[in-house]
């Protein structure tokens, strides 16, 4: 079992003036720490569930990119981007270039997305619920056309490219792993068994139930299961214990999870990042 790091919150107790200081020491301590993945939100505005949305919110390519040069070995990340906010074409070469300036530790975390609030406040289009699904079906086979290095046109319903071009290629090959976030089951999963190499899915909703669905969705495409690298959104509160969270992964890995990513109590501290690194990463490295 592998441990990412999100950080969701960048209202810090020092504020703005000392974040770029701040979130360069918490993502060294997480990549010192051992932690697998660092993940950043893909919001204009904070969401309900962390803060309101007045409060600190990066652009979420912008801080990994600044991520890539305060770390040496995670892998890097959104949990997720909305694939409304950036045209396919252009998203394919933001997440090359992060893949290029960082040797090679770019993902593609990608979903519907669903947050109508800031797209109408910054004017960002946010289509309807189907066809932002639509769109991101699209998008995937775009993406996955660009890292192919394949220019030929691509005529979708919703995008239309004459050549999609991408110089530089992607350091990782054949592309930058490619994570569908979300537990839609008809089509989400679906996506998932058909261009992804990996899933997310949140911790304690169902998540059993929604893996026997993505495994449905795979037989169905001819896809095989086991080739499919599955996520959980877990929140980390160290103050419970490293125990309760070693039991928490546990079970996850009892599943068939293999990595939890989220969010980590107290983080700007970084001592419960050093905590996860000595007492827990290691003991759950064996699930």
């Amino acid at each position: 079992m592998k441990i990412g790091l999100q950080i969701p919150d960048f209202s810090t107790p020092r504020g703005p003036e000392r974040l770029g200081a701040e979130l360069a020491t918490v993502a060294r301590t997480a990549d010192e720490a051992g932690f697998e993945y660092i993940a950043v939100m893909d919001h204009f505005f904070q969401i309900p569930a962390v803060g309101p949305s007045e409060n600190e919110m990066l652009e979420g390519y912008t801080t990994l990119g600044y991520l890539a040069a305060c770390t040496r070995r995670a892998a890097l990340l959104t949990v997720i981007t909305g694939v409304h906010y950036r045209e396919p074409g252009v998203l394919a070469k933001i997440v090359t270039t992060l893949d290029v300036l960082s040797s090679g530790r770019a993902w593609l975390g990608v979903g519907a997305g669903w947050n109508a609030e800031e797209s109408h406040g910054l004017g960002v289009p946010f289509p309807p619920t189907a066809e932002r699904f639509e769109r991101l079906e699209e998008t995937l086979q775009i993406c996955l056309q660009m890292w192919h290095g394949d220019e030929r046109p691509y005529l979708g319903k919703h995008y239309q490219l004459e050549r999609p071009l991408n110089s530089p290629q992607s350091i990782t090959r054949p592309h930058p792993p490619i994570m569908v976030g979300g537990g839609g089951e008809r089509k989400t999963l679906r996506m998932v068994a058909q261009y992804a190499d990996a899933c997310n899915l949140f911790a304690g909703r169902d998540e059993a139930r929604k893996l026997d669905i993505l495994r449905q969705h795979c037989e169905a495409v001819g896809r095989d299961y086991d080739t499919i690298y599955k996520t959980a959104y877990y929140f980390f509160d160290p103050s419970r214990g490293a125990q309760r969270i070693i039991d928490d992964l546990g079970a996850l890995a009892a599943l068939g999870f293999d990595a939890a990513i989220g969010a980590v109590a107290g983080v700007w501290d970084v001592a419960p990042l050093e905590l996860i690194g000595s007492d827990v990463i290691p003991v759950v490295a064996d699930f």
